[in-house]
């Protein structure tokens, strides 16, 4: 129980630190278009997790395990650190490397629009995005990434706990499977992604309308609720302008074409004006007393 209690406080104070400050600022984990990326943060998860296990066990083995003679045999304590644990760890860090590399060839060459994020109100990112495309939808790809990695790292966690004297949890050597598979479905979905244009914001100012985003070109085209508009291309801030018709309604949605392809739906909802604050009342003059 003692050595359970310790491993759990060492892991707090591993990754509390760390993610108080990437909460902070999470620029180490943002990609090149400033949301998080899913690859980056589950590959710092992995190490953070391994550098954990490896210093638990180095401090139970010089204190309650033995001294250095506990380390060493063929079932020592990290006897499956190359065959289990270093795969778990490859495969987030390959998907990172390839990922990174696939999306800067392929924005360069126009194939991906990466448009910078929607910015927040806390300038925090959401934690959201790590499951979500540049759309801000939900993608099944990066959900099953993330899902399996934070289950792989459950089943790692708990079975360390329920006894760290015995080292490294013996894990089947197939699980690596849980980080590789999805690993790999998430890099070529990153290399299958068509260059669809790509919607981040829309603002309404009298009957003019403005969408931002990514991937629209000369040749984008704006419909609001199947309803196609003359639109203009500004290239200097790479945003489309057109004219709402008389009969829009307050509340519809955007969508661009450009190249053939389609943005997925964007939303647009008027903000709810603040309500005014109520006027202070004025203090009621003083009565004079009546004279004698």
């Amino acid at each position: 129980m003692a050595s359970a209690l310790f491993a759990l406080a060492l892991l707090a104070a591993v990754a509390g630190p760390i993610g108080w400050r990437l909460r902070r600022r999470p620029g180490f984990i943002t990609g090149r278009d400033g949301r998080l990326s899913t690859s980056t943060t589950l590959a710092l998860a992995w190490t953070v997790i391994l550098v954990w296990l490896l210093l638990t066990i180095l401090a139970y083995g010089l204190t309650a395990g033995g001294g250095v003679g506990w380390f060493t045999g063929e079932h020592g304590p990290l006897s499956s650190l190359t065959t289990v644990y270093l795969p778990l760890l490859g495969g987030p860090y390959v998907a990172l490397i390839a990922a990174k590399t696939v999306v800067g060839i392929r924005v360069e060459n126009g194939s991906m629009a990466k448009p910078a994020p929607k910015p927040t109100t806390s300038g925090q990112r959401p934690l959201r995005e790590l499951i979500a495309n540049d759309s801000g939808r939900t993608d099944l790809v990066d959900l099953q990434y993330v899902a399996l990695s934070a289950v792989t790292m459950l089943y790692v966690v708990l079975f360390f706990v329920s006894d760290v004297g015995g080292g490294l949890p013996r894990l089947p050597a197939e699980i690596w499977a849980l980080t590789g598979a999805p690993a790999g479905a998430y890099l070529v979905n990153k290399m299958a992604t068509r260059a669809n244009p790509v919607i981040t914001c829309v603002t309404v100012a009298g009957t003019a309308l403005v969408v931002e985003g990514g991937g629209f070109g000369p040749e984008a085209r704006i419909e609001i609720d199947s309803t196609a508009l003359a639109a203009e291309y500004d290239p200097a801030t790479g945003t489309l302008a057109a004219q709402l018709p008389a009969t829009a309604p307050a509340t519809f949605t955007v969508v661009v074409s450009s190249r053939g392809l389609r943005s997925d739906p964007y939303r647009y909802t008027p903000a709810t004006p603040a309500p005014a604050p109520a006027p202070a009342q004025q203090p009621a003059p003083a009565q004079q007393p009546a004279a004698g």
